[in-house]
């Protein structure tokens, strides 16, 4: 049988019920994957709490993980079973066994074991596509990176660290602000309470040509002041809640700003982007300039825990479950 996590109404993390499912067969394009890790992201709790929908329920949630091949269905070439596979951005991934199409599975390096696939997959993705894609950091860059010491953060400091930009992170405790430090922000600024006249004073007055604004509508406004103009406001999470009824005269009003709401799925839609991407998210974790920081794993069966961890912001780096 299947051990699963299955969502049958919207709510807090009570809703995430531990039910057993018959072991899933694979349809023509699939394979099934038995999981050794799963990635848990911010993006579970807006689909549990029903933020964003499930296209029905009952749903089992989850969006990244990595294990072994065991099944493969037909019209599936370069993929067998045994073979150790990695997922982004497909949901289900709340199980011991699930089915997905094989073309959203890239092969592991040997180097990388299925714990770390879990812990950057989804993020190291979306770190990819901010400083990449969204907006191509370069050297000499300043930029803002909240929630600096989470799984994204963490990564964020270390890749924008390693193309010669100028990491100012925003984080809620001095541990996590020592953490951010070491993983490769230069400055940190603690709350978020007077951030834009910390970035003024950080930056001489210069401002800064991008933010990474994962919190959503408590910092919204704060982000766009940091910004000088001309200057991109990324927002890519909803940690305090969406961000609703903006104004975009406020866009010309802070200096002629641009705006984005990127969505990693987006990014990824083509095969070609995701194995792109990938290739480039392995080679730097190989060469150690990436170091995927796991702060805290829960048995899969404890799923409800790791949501409440994760929304009480008493985690730091990834947290992974184990089935």
């Amino acid at each position: 049988m299947n051990t699963v996590i299955r969502v049958h109404g919207y709510g807090g993390p009570d809703v995430l019920r531990v039910e057993t499912l018959p072991v899933p067969t694979p349809g023509p394009g699939e394979i099934v994957v038995r999981q050794e890790a799963i990635g848990v992201n911010f993006i579970d709790t807006y689909f549990r709490s029903g933020l964003y929908k499930f296209p029905s329920l009952p749903a089992i949630p989850g969006m990244e993980g990595a294990g072994t091949i065991t099944a493969v269905g037909d019209g599936v070439s370069g993929l067998r079973t045994g073979m150790r596979v990695a997922y982004p951005a497909t949901p289900g991934g709340y199980a011991t066994l699930r089915t997905i199409a094989a073309d959203r599975v890239v092969v592991l390096p040997n180097d990388i074991t299925a714990q770390t696939a879990a812990a950057i997959m989804l993020r190291g993705l979306s770190v990819h596509m901010l400083l990449r894609d969204v907006y191509r950091v370069q050297p000499g860059d300043d930029i803002l990176v909240y929630a600096a010491a989470g799984g994204v953060g963490l990564l964020m400091c270390q890749w924008a660290r390693h193309l010669g930009a100028r990491v100012i992170g925003v984080v809620s405790t001095p541990e996590k602000a020592a953490l951010a430090k070491t993983n490769g922000a230069a400055d940190v600024i603690i709350g978020t309470d007077n951030v834009a006249e910390q970035v003024h004073t950080l930056t001489e007055g210069r401002m800064l040509p991008v933010v990474y604004d994962s919190i959503g509508k408590d910092t919204f406004e704060t982000s766009l002041s940091c910004l000088r103009p001309r200057g991109l406001m990324v927002s890519y999470g909803n940690a305090s809640g969406a961000v609703t009824g903006v104004d975009i005269g406020t866009l010309a009003s802070h200096g002629s700003l641009y705006l984005t709401r990127p969505l990693l799925m987006t990014y990824i839609a083509q095969r070609s982007a995701l194995e792109h991407a990938a290739r480039e998210l392995f080679a730097l974790v190989e060469k150690g300039v990436l170091t995927p920081r796991i702060g805290q794993s829960f048995a899969l069966k404890d799923a409800a825990q790791a949501h409440i961890a994760l929304e009480s912001r008493k985690t730091t780096g990834s947290t992974i479950l184990l089935p």
